[in-house]
């Protein structure tokens, strides 16, 4: 029985096997390497120059009234912070430096707490204006909070004292038993609520984060490498795809 010849797959012109590949890889690697030591050197420089930055974090507790309960809303007074004494501090700094303000600064109000958090990320050449306008804030902070403590503080007074009036005069009447016992329960109420007033408390004023902020340099880097040989790789078949189209259109 005779042996059937052997077929073999027809191989196209367009066709480019993996030896194809290398030859061509190798004939551009000049392309390759100059676009791998391009990216990675421009890598590098920018992590080594990147303006470092830092996190400065001030606290401070609103004033009290109660266990759970503050003389304003934290929320209220984010606000304020926001939309009136930022926005003037900024047009204060802009009408003096020429310039804005280099660096952000926001508000925080953990949930269920009395607290905020007021948060700035800087480089250390800015640190004397990142602390100014933080103490500036805690400055019109605290006055604002002693201004409403006082005043929570007289009216309340002034409602114990009535309430005690109201008392007097209901102990000379028959039948306020039932009145005289609300009075008394209104105004102890009011006696613990005065007791319980806090004024604001500043927990903490510019306080710098240990670590820079941002990516990482070593990262930065990585990621020029991992940029710089993806595109050395297609620049350099890109460069053989000209070189060839180049070539035939000379031919024709």
């Amino acid at each position: 029985m005779e042996d059937r010849p052997r077929q073999t797959q027809p191989r196209y012109d367009d066709e480019i096997g993996l030896v194809d590949l290398a030859t061509t890889f190798l004939r551009r690697r000049r392309v390759f390497y100059g676009v791998f030591l391009a990216v990675l050197l421009a890598g590098t420089a920018y992590a080594v120059f990147i303006p470092e930055k830092y996190d400065y974090v001030s606290l401070v507790k609103l004033a009290q009234k109660g266990e759970s309960s503050y003389a304003e809303n934290p929320a209220s007074i984010i606000a304020i912070l926001e939309n009136r004494w930022v926005s003037e501090y900024q047009s204060v700094y802009h009408a003096q430096h020429g310039r804005n303000l280099p660096f952000e600064v926001t508000f925080e109000n953990p949930e269920s707490t009395g607290l905020v958090r007021i948060m700035s990320e800087a480089s250390p050449s800015n640190k004397s204006d990142v602390e100014q306008l933080h103490t500036q804030l805690i400055d019109q902070l605290k006055q604002t909070q002693a201004s409403t403590v006082s005043r929570l503080r007289q009216n309340m007074e002034k409602q114990i004292d009535s309430l005690s009036s109201t008392v007097d005069i209901l102990e000379g009447r028959e039948d306020s038993g039932a009145a005289i016992a609300a009075a008394i329960e209104k105004r102890l109420s009011l006696e613990a609520i005065l007791e319980s007033l806090q004024p604001m408390q500043v927990l903490a004023v510019s306080r710098q984060s240990p670590e820079r902020q941002g990516p990482a340099r070593s990262l930065i880097v990585m990621l020029a490498g991992l940029l710089g040989l993806m595109g050395g790789v297609f620049l350099a078949f890109f460069a053989e795809f000209a070189g060839a189209v180049k070539n035939q259109m000379s031919e024709m």
